[in-house]
């Protein structure tokens, strides 16, 4: 197994869209939606996993200070389990801290235990349930993630 993580471009948005459908088969995003956020480029990263040149894995950040949102994280299901979820969540969080951001936002459904669970690991807390957010009627966690305000600041020198 030779997986690489590697900035996202638009030749791999078939790839994405693939696995976002077979992942997500009721909430998968159009391909539109994918060719959007790679267009808005100075405030939005996204990267993908390959394996023997297969996409298995994708996630999107937003930053728009003060804030960072998760847009999408996921791993194929032969992948899942080996920290390549973590790996990602972990990118994303690092982003938003070069960005500047106070806070990672993200959205889970209520019946994703393994997310609800890696995020929480993590230091993401709940701050919010919408009800029937998702299609099925399923509730969405609203969780957060406060990062260090002063982080990256150098102080400043005595004068």
């Amino acid at each position: 197994m030779s997986v690489t993580l590697r900035e996202m471009t638009v030749s791999d948005i078939p790839a994405v869209h693939q696995l976002e459908t077979e992942l997500f088969p009721e909430d998968a995003w159009p391909v539109a939606a994918f060719e959007s956020e790679l267009a808005q480029v100075e405030t939005r990263n996204y990267w993908v996993y390959e394996n023997d040149g297969t996409v298995v894995g994708y996630a999107g950040l937003c930053t728009v200070l003060p804030i960072s949102d998760v847009q999408t994280i996921a791993i194929s299901p032969e992948f899942q389990g080996r920290g390549l979820g973590r790996k990602l969540l972990t990118l994303l969080i690092d982003t938003a801290r070069e960005r500047k951001a106070l806070d990672v936002m993200l959205e889970v459904r209520f019946d994703n235990p393994n997310a609800i669970g890696l995020y929480e690991s993590m230091g993401f807390v709940t701050i919010h349930r919408r009800v029937g957010y998702y299609k099925g009627g399923v509730d969405a966690l609203i969780m957060r993630l406060q990062l260090d305000a002063g982080q990256g600041q150098e102080e400043e020198p005595n004068a």
